[in-house]
């Protein structure tokens, strides 16, 4: 009898292994969405060709703990795989197996492991990725060393270039390394001494440059399933504005300002952040990609830019707002304010498919100048200067600066995001020193123009003024000070 007992606990045991949880959202996109992707991708290939993509690596926080992991954004749009120590074949035309079987794609994926599940969470292993992500030639990553496909007889091999940073983990014999390498042994990837000995690499079928180009060509415009993800994660990142914007008063600090941010991304079920949250009280807000935010008391005189963008479902928003810390702009700073809106503005009239970003940015850069020459910031509009070094747009999507093609589409999503930052001793009146205003909005480019996405933000003086004087819910959430004594 103990033994009958000890064989169906096995057997229910292997059951629940077999047949991981569910518990978990169900608006994630479909796998006839990545099915059509790879079919599109398929299409745009050569002839004779094939397309490698590898999972992102995992990366090392320091001693045993790892950065929460994120899929490679390719190797997701194709896949809907969102782990790591895997590999995908897209062949230009059919392939035909050892049994017979014709396949024009192949995944290997790392296997279902007990133990390894309890510590670090579920896997799809083989199976799962056949049932759920409809990859019907998914094997586990332990086979690819038994791959023996003959990689020579294409004319191209296409993959990104490998930049070397990917760890080999001791105890596992078909991680992300072990795959790369044996990727390499099999398609005869040119060694380091061999590119030193004849100071370019062999010729050979190995393409390591245009699939960036193919990608972008793909990812660049979005479908309607990818515009539901992109609109809950501008919408949940607008009504983080909204609530900080209520919740501001002089003497919180950035740390807390982003918290704020990210609880409500969190309460909105956003699993991640697009990028690391911009908090930048003051002069901080002229540090572009500022990400300490360790200002500890924020003065009532200041202006605080707040660059954030929750991430849904693999998709990101980014949105910039800045505004008054006391809750309304100091006469400089509203100039300084109103002249980045009238640039975004002026960029927004004009947007549409055919431009380019480099012409929004033009227009943008045109009416600062102009703005800074008037205001007598700058001597010329022509003169040579640092308070708007950068440009006004960049796609958005999987990626915050996601990829697609320079001459705007419709069904693109773009930023546009100019800006003026003026540090502690400029060369200019001191009554402008410390002024940081960018103003960052998302829109999906139409047919003959474009559709605002983010108007939900406050984005006028008025409107954030108006904004900034309603109740917060967190005005009665005050925690005990832990630094005086008991």
């Amino acid at each position: 009898m103990k033994q009958l007992i000890v064989f169906f606990l096995t057997l229910l045991s292997l059951a629940g292994f077999a047949q991981p949880a569910t518990d978990l959202p169900e608006d994630f996109l479909t796998k006839e969405f990545h099915l059509d992707r790879r079919a599109k991708l398929r299409e745009k290939l050569p002839a004779n060709s094939v397309a490698v993509f590898f999972a992102n690596p995992v990366r090392n926080r320091a001693n045993d703990v790892d950065y929460v992991y994120h899929q490679d954004p390719d190797f997701y749009y194709l896949t809907g795989y969102k782990e790591p120590n895997a590999v995908l074949f897209i062949f230009k035309d059919k392939q035909t197996a050892a049994n017979g079987t014709a396949y024009d794609e192949i995944i290997f994926v790392q296997p279902r492991n007990e133990m390894a599940e309890q510590w670090t969470g579920r896997r799809l292993g083989d199976q799962g990725v056949k049932t759920r992500l409809g990859l019907n030639q998914a094997f586990n990553n332990t086979e690819f060393k038994k791959f023996n496909i003959d990689f020579k007889k294409f004319d191209q091999v296409l993959f990104f270039d490998f930049e070397n940073d990917v760890r080999n983990e001791k105890y596992d014999s078909a991680d992300l390394y072990d795959i790369i390498e044996q990727f390499k042994a099999k398609v005869n990837y040119p060694s380091k001494e061999s590119v030193s000995v004849n100071r370019e690499p062999q010729k050979n079928n190995l393409n390591t440059k245009d699939l960036a180009k193919l990608m972008a060509g793909l990812r660049g415009v979005k479908t309607p399933e990818e515009m539901q993800m992109i609109r809950m994660a501008v919408n949940i990142s607008c009504m983080g504005q909204v609530e900080v914007m209520k919740a501001m008063k002089p003497g919180m600090s950035e740390r807390e300002i982003q918290g704020i941010h990210e609880y409500v991304f969190k309460k909105y079920q956003a699993e991640d952040l697009g990028y690391p949250s911009i908090v930048g009280a003051g002069h901080n807000g002229c540090i572009l990609h500022y990400i300490d935010n360790y200002k500890p008391n924020i003065s009532s005189k200041e202006l605080i830019l707040m660059d954030l963008g929750a991430e849904y479902r693999g998709y990101t928003a980014d949105i910039t707002r800045t505004i008054p810390v006391n809750g309304k702009f100091s006469p400089e700073q509203k100039q300084i304010y109103e002249l980045v809106l009238k640039a975004q503005e002026e960029a927004m009239k004009v947007c549409k498919p055919g431009m380019t970003m480099q012409q929004l940015t033009e227009v943008t850069r045109v009416v600062i100048n102009k703005g800074l020459k008037d205001l007598g910031i700058i001597k010329t509009e022509d003169e040579k200067h640092r308070y708007y070094p950068h440009g006004c747009c960049h796609h958005i999507g999987l990626d915050v600066h996601d990829r697609g093609e320079r001459v705007l589409q419709e069904n693109m999503v773009i930023t546009i995001e100019p800006g003026i930052y003026i540090p502690e001793n400029a060369n200019c009146d001191k009554k402008w020193w410390g002024i940081a205003v960018r103003i960052e909005d998302d829109y999906l480019l139409t047919k003959d123009g474009n559709e605002h996405l983010s108007s939900r933000a406050p984005r006028t003086v008025e409107d954030i003024e108006n904004m900034m004087k309603l109740p917060s819910p967190l005005d009665d959430f005050v925690l005990p000070d832990l630094k005086k004594s008991k």
